[in-house]
């Protein structure tokens, strides 16, 4: 049901309209009155009808400067004005202020009854259009993260069909970057610079972000503020400029945001943070990166778990013997590659040689061949956990000497990794467990300080973004307001 309101310093026209009106039969609740323009404020703030009928004369605030204030505050309201024979000029500028009709004094019952009638079936008409309209926005929302969801796990096969749902601007789209989420979240606004496609498969929450221009500094800034305060955990991919390569920015923030979580950090994980080598990763199926990550993370019981649904899964697809030996070998050579990302050969171990497509053809039973294979498999973890806490101390204090001399240059994990003689990876992992924070919060911490010390002497911000090794002044300013509390101007004012 509609409401409506009557502003009126007559009371015959209020008592008149009120009692000579069926407005039910209209399905129109007369919800209030009022006699001077600062009540027929207060009764609109109070009520927020839909239509209002009003008086241009008033005391105390006339009818033009009471619809004035209705439309500013709700656009979408239904005006009528009332007005006398002489009062052309009100008239026009009420029209100007965008009321829907006029009626002039003396006021008529018929007069009042048609004009509502029209109103209502405005009303209506408009109500229709705009269900049409929801309804077809959501179902063209639908069908473009239908599409976005297919080019994330198809590649190049969907482009044409999220193109058409994508709409003209697929044709300006420059760049694809896809976030994985912890938990369903709105962390980025919608920017003029890209636009953003929120789809879920399965347990997974993504963000597509397809970008409009080159630089994105505004969804990258509300990445580094948003989420920690958020107590959400955030994965990105690399941002690819072929749309088909979303497959690949998809399957990279997935592995962020596993990292991320692992190392039990809010906020954003960066694909390139966690030294991933995509080129390794990009044939596995998903039991062989899952197997991966717990090798590289030290999750022993995660392993186990995940051998378990290994092996089940051989003995559901009923496969030959064969086809069964040479499954877990390619399992067991691929542990003993991550292993010898630690740095040390692992061909041996315990001094002796292991040939373990030699060892497999002894083994006479599944179920025997099944509890060597997990054996193998927790051996190159220990192996693995061993080398690691011999290297870790040695390895890291190298690192962070490193970081210190170089924090003015854009260094990489990778090159810290490479500097130090370990996979990029690993190095990540044994860094949180000896200085209990990630890489990339140390090399800022280095940075942050010495921008510090620069702001206190006096250098100009932009000197100094450049001089502590970051390329873009917003994306300095934001991880200093983030790191200090004030941004750098702020900061270097107070000295």
């Amino acid at each position: 049901m509609l409401r409506a309101v009557i502003f009126d310093d007559e009371y015959i026209v209020l008592h008149g309209l009120r009692m000579m009106i069926d407005w039910n039969k209209y399905d129109i609740e007369l919800v209030g009155t009022a006699t001077n323009g600062k009540e027929a404020i207060a009764l609109f703030e109070a009520c927020r009808p839909d239509i209002v009928f009003t008086d241009i004369r008033m005391p105390e605030m006339d009818g033009l400067q009471v619809i004035e204030k209705i439309l500013s505050m709700a656009p979408e309201t239904i005006c009528i004005v009332f007005s006398g024979f002489n009062e052309f000029e009100y008239v026009k500028k009420s029209l100007k202020l965008g009321v829907a009709d006029y009626l002039e004094k003396p006021i008529t019952i018929p007069m009042i009854e048609d004009t509502i009638k029209r109103i209502t079936e405005k009303i209506s008409h408009q109500k229709n259009i705009t269900s049409i309209q929801s309804k077809w926005e959501a179902s063209r929302e639908e069908l473009l993260e239908k599409a976005t969801l297919d080019l994330l796990l198809i590649g190049e096969e969907a482009t044409p069909k999220w193109r058409e749902s994508f709409g003209v601007e697929a044709d300006i789209v420059v760049g694809v970057t896809v976030l994985a989420l912890s938990r369903k979240e709105t962390v980025l606004q919608e920017h003029f610079s890209y636009k953003v496609v929120q789809v879920r498969n399965g347990l997974e929450h993504l963000l597509v972000v397809f970008q409009f221009h080159d630089e994105i500094e505004d969804m990258w800034e509300q990445l580094l503020s948003c989420p920690e305060q958020m107590g959400i955990a955030i994965g990105s991919g690399h941002t690819y400029k072929n749309i088909e390569d979303a497959k690949k920015s998809y399957k990279e923030a997935l592995q962020a945001l596993r990292y991320g979580q692992f190392m039990d950090e809010a906020g954003w994980t960066r694909f390139e943070d966690i030294g991933e080598h995509p080129q390794r990763t990009v044939n596995l199926s998903e039991q062989e990166e899952a197997i991966i990550f717990y090798i590289r993370t030290g999750d022993k019981e995660g392993l186990i778990k995940q051998l378990n649904s290994f092996i089940k899964q051989l003995e559901g697809q009923r496969l030959n013997p064969d086809l069964i030996e040479r499954e877990i070998l390619k399992i067991i050579y691929l542990g003993m590659e991550v292993v010898k990302e630690v740095g040390d050969d692992i061909l041996k171990i315990n001094g002796v040689d292991f040939f373990p497509h030699v060892e497999i053809r002894s083994k006479s039973t599944k179920e025997k061949l099944y509890e060597w294979f997990v054996k193998q498999m927790e051996k190159l973890m220990d192996l693995s956990l061993e080398v690691r806490k011999e290297i870790k101390h040695g390895s890291v204090e190298k690192a962070c000497k490193y970081m210190k001399e170089n924090y003015f240059r854009d260094i990489t994990l990778q090159e810290v990794s490479e500097y130090v003689g370990m996979n990029s990876t690993y190095f990540s992992l044994l860094f949180k467990e000896e200085m209990h924070q990630s890489y990339i919060k140390y090399l800022s911490q280095i940075r942050m300080e010495q921008a510090k010390k620069l702001l206190r002497e006096g250098h100009k911000v932009g000197e100094v973004s450049a001089k502590v090794g970051y390329h873009s002044y917003r994306h300095f300013s934001a991880i200093f307001k983030k790191y200090v509390g004030v941004n750098p101007g702020q900061y270097r004012g107070s000295f």
